[in-house]
Formats: structure tokens, sequence, C-alpha cells
């Protein structure tokens, strides 16, 4: 019997220090793989911004569509220019008043050519996957390009979104609700981290400013 009594107040010994490992360093280790995946996810999230931040400068809007996207950035470039004053005499000024009259004017020289892939990313770095969300089996980034309109004015905007329960979801359920449902200064509010916006003029991230910096 005393045997039997030792056996139970082991196993329960047991039990209670999961539970206590469970409280105390469960949310500790499910911090330090969240924040380590969220790293991941905003460094490509912010390779996606530049990409459509190239092609509204060069296309003139954004796009909705990663292969799309990706197909822009193996070919587009950008071009080089340069801006400089210049002053013109004004003939037919001249051939009426027998005066002579200068006239302002801004000349733009093009200078060359830059490839928008090297612009932004590595000579080694691979981008074929950058519609991939990072520690997934490869489910892939919700993007959305279009307009809005302000002041009778089409204005482009665009929104990535990756919902936290894909990069979380191998781990603690009850951790992983408590995370979509954080407001901090020092974390990434809501059920997802995004990038730009469908309903305001905005390219930002929800992600805090200095977020990543940290390896």
């Amino acid at each position: 019997m005393k045997i039997v009594l030792q056996i139970v107040l082991w196993v329960v010994i047991g039990v209670l220090g999961y539970y206590v490992y469970n409280a105390v360093y469960g949310p500790v280790e499910f911090n330090k793989i969240k924040d380590r995946r969220f790293i991941d996810v905003v460094e490509k999230m912010k390779d996606i911004r530049e990409a459509q931040l190239a092609h509204e400068e060069i296309i003139g809007n954004y796009e909705d569509s990663f292969e799309d996207l990706i197909k822009f950035i193996d070919t587009a470039q950008y071009v080089i220019t340069q801006r400089r004053d210049t002053t013109f005499l004004d003939k037919e000024y001249r051939k009426i008043y027998g005066v002579d009259k200068y006239i302002e004017d801004v000349v733009i020289d093009t200078l060359g050519f830059a490839s928008v892939r090297d612009s932004i990313f590595d000579a080694s770095e691979d981008y074929s996957d950058l519609m991939y969300i990072p520690h997934t089996d490869k489910k892939r980034f919700e993007m959305k390009a279009g307009y809005l309109e302000e002041d009778g004015k089409k204005i482009p905007v665009f929104e990535v979104r990756a919902p936290k329960d894909l990069i979380l979801a191998d781990l603690d359920q009850d951790l992983v609700m408590q995370e979509k449902q954080i407001k901090s200064v020092d974390g990434v509010d809501g059920p997802a981290i995004t990038v730009g916006s469908m309903t305001q003029v905005n390219t930002s991230g929800n992600w805090p400013k200095n977020f990543g910096e940290i390896k």
C-alpha cells in the first residue's frame, strides 16, 4: 500500500510540475517563438511593400497578383534622371519687341536605368516565394489592390495581410487567442500582421517601429 501511495504521489507531483511549467515557462517559450516568426514575416512583408511601391512609381498603380508582381520585379527598370535649371532666349519676343528676354525652364535628363530586382533584392536572394507566409505550409499572404477616391481623384492603395492563426498554427491555441487580442505599443495589434490599407492612403505596417531590428 505504501508503494502504491508513493507512486500516486509522484504522479501527482509530476502532473502539478507539468502544469506549473506550462503556466510559467509556456508563455515565455511561446513569445520567443512568436517573435522570431513575426520578424521573418515582417521582413518578407517589407520586401512586398518595396516591390509594390516600385510598381506604383513605374506603372502608376499597385498589383493584386503575386505572379504579376514577380514578373514586374524580373523585368522592370527605374529611369535614372537628373533635373537641372536652364534659361533660353525667347526669339519670338525679341523678333516682336527687339529686346532680349530669357525664359527660365527645367530640363530633365535621362542618365540611365536601374533594375527593380537589383534595387530591392540581393543577387543571391530568391524572391520566387514572395507570396508564401514564412513558417507555414506555403500559405499565401492575402493581397489586395485598388483605388480610393479623394477630392475627385483616384489614389492607388494596397493591403497585404498575414493572419496570426496561420503563423502560429502549431502552438498553444489558448495563447494564440490571447495574442490575437493584444493591444500593445511593443506588439502587433489585432488578429493579423498587415501592411498598407484598402480604407485609407497608408503604406505602413501594424508592427512596432523598431520591430525586426533585433535579430
